[in-house]
């Protein structure tokens, strides 16, 4: 199994809406990809590793699929459509990465 990560960099200034990437962006990639999202999760940076450090990502989402080829699969007919959704929750360049995923429990 891969996780697909999302991650938005806090930076001050910057606008990200929760709600909207909670209940309508990450609602529409799922709906989009079907079944080669096997689930999702969304995150909301709270703090960072010292006390009183703000959080290095405000938000961000791991979207899980069987392989790489599986999500490509699922997101790439897609990918115009929801890039395009970004501008509705934010004005922040999102950091991707792609991870195997060894430990699940």
């Amino acid at each position: 199994m891969i996780k697909v990560s999302v991650m938005y960099p806090n930076k001050t200034g910057a606008r990200f809406d929760h709600q909207y990437y909670r209940d309508k962006h990450m609602p529409l990639v799922k709906a989009r990809m079907g079944d080669a999202c096997k689930y999702y999760t969304v995150d909301k940076g709270l703090a960072g590793g010292a006390p009183g450090d703000p959080a290095t990502y405000v938000g961000m989402c791991h979207i899980f699929a069987d392989s790489i080829e599986a999500f490509q699969k699922g997101f790439g007919p897609h990918a115009k459509e929801i890039m395009a959704d970004i501008p509705n929750y934010t004005d922040i360049a999102p950091v991707m990465q792609i991870s195997e995923v060894v430990v699940e429990k």
